[in-house]
């Protein structure tokens, strides 16, 4: 089974604390995670667990298969704040 991350590209995002009316983010939303024999499949899986996907506004949903099965537990976080 391939483990996926669905992102699209559409949609807003705001900064914390803006004050801006405009959104002030380019980005990738995160749709959603799931898991199939196949990219397809994982699709299918993704939207029968959240079917309410369909009545939203997001048409283009992109796919990229995650090589780390505990890509949870295993991530890297980094703080800007730490940065500046």
């Amino acid at each position: 089974m391939k483990s996926c991350i669905f992102m699209t590209e559409e949609g807003a995002t705001y900064q914390p604390n803006t004050l801006s009316p405009e959104p002030d983010i380019e980005n990738c939303q995160v749709i959603g995670f799931a898991k199939g024999k196949n990219e397809n499949e994982a699709f299918k899986s993704l939207i029968k667990s959240n079917d309410y996907l369909l009545n939203t506004s997001f048409n283009e949903i992109i796919c990229i298969e995650l090589k780390n099965e505990d890509y949870y537990r295993k991530a890297t976080y980094f703080y800007l704040g730490e940065y500046k």
